[in-house]
């Protein structure tokens, strides 16, 4: 059976969910999707339910091996490839 531990002093193997926009392009991402782009309203939708997430995430990581891909990073690249799969 695995046993799931909160983590001490705060540090767990949650990936962080944080944006790089500049990382392999001089141009940042923000600047390449028009402002009325639909993708950027489905963005607020999908940030806002996964937000709400956070805590169910937290109890589902623990307190030792190595960082993992944070979650919200994974749902959002699952949404993207469904929206714009054939």
């Amino acid at each position: 059976m695995i046993h799931l531990r909160r983590a001490t002093a705060g540090l767990m193997m949650r990936g962080t969910d944080e944006t790089s926009g500049s990382l392999f392009s001089y141009v940042d991402l923000e600047a390449r999707i028009p402002a009325r782009h639909p993708l950027r309203k489905i963005r607020q939708v999908v940030n806002e339910a996964l937000a709400s997430l956070d805590a169910d995430f937290e109890v589902l990581y623990t307190d030792f091996g190595r960082p993992s891909i944070a979650p919200e990073r994974l749902i959002r690249a699952s949404l993207i490839q469904i929206l714009f799969s054939v």
